[in-house]
């Protein structure tokens, strides 16, 4: 494994961001030392280009809003077309890779909380890419979706023989949240639940629930090319933060 002189997330806003700590929290585990820590608030690529210039060596960076959807294009990322946003990228010896893992982590942190997905039903307003990518992961897990009209449409995709009309469901999520509001949501309510968080959080929330499962996904997938099986755990990365 090529450990990064650089680690951390890009996009805007981070400063409420976790990731970082759960880099932190990851590579202390592993027995990774050395990387370089960075918070890089960029709103288009411009900017990005301007202030990673003074990086000089490999990095594994997660990507947010307005970043994800502006970078995908470069990546080769399963079903990109469709969800059309990157959350996670590297740069290894100028070797460029990218995933998304919001779908993904959403499918480790409904499982984390006890839910089977097989039949069941989430019920989703507005969309986004992190909506289009849980969608995708949701009904290609067996699930069904109930689609609300929000701010944003969730398009059309690989889910879409997997809508349904009915009034019952198993979760719900808002997506039209703005970045950086915390619900405090619990997935197992009938009220809708976001996906965001800001400095407020509770380590039970289903929010940071999931941010820790798509991180560790992104490890999975992406940082780690062997020792896979020794990442630690959801709860693990809980207790600590």
């Amino acid at each position: 494994m090529k450990v990064p002189e650089y680690w951390g997330i890009i996009g805007f806003p981070v400063e409420h961001s976790l990731t970082p700590e759960l880099f932190r929290i990851v590579g202390d585990y592993m027995g990774i030392e050395g990387p370089e820590t960075v918070f890089i608030e960029a709103r288009n690529i411009e900017e990005l280009t301007m202030k990673m210039g003074h990086l000089s060596g490999n990095f594994w960076l997660s990507v947010t809003s307005p970043l994800k959807h502006l970078l995908y294009k470069k990546f080769e990322i399963e079903d990109g077309n469709e969800i059309q946003a990157v959350n996670q990228i590297t740069n290894i010896e100028g070797n460029f890779r990218g995933v998304n893992t919001d779908g993904l982590g959403f499918i480790e942190a409904i499982k984390y909380c006890g839910i089977e997905i097989n039949e069941s039903v989430l019920k989703m307003k507005g969309g986004g890419s992190t909506a289009r990518s849980i969608a995708y992961q949701w009904t290609k897990n067996g699930g069904k979706i109930i689609v609300v009209k929000g701010r944003r449409d969730l398009g059309m995709g690989p889910w879409s023989g997997s809508i349904i009309k009915c009034n019952e469901f198993d979760v719900s999520i808002n997506f039209d949240s703005m970045p950086g509001t915390n619900n405090n949501g619990d997935i197992l309510s009938k009220e809708y639940t976001t996906i965001s968080y800001n400095r407020d959080y509770y380590r039970e929330d289903f929010a940071i629930i999931m941010l820790v499962a798509q991180h560790l996904e992104a490890w999975k997938t992406l940082f780690l090319t062997e020792n896979i099986e020794n990442i630690p755990s959801i709860d693990y990365i809980l207790n600590k933060l």
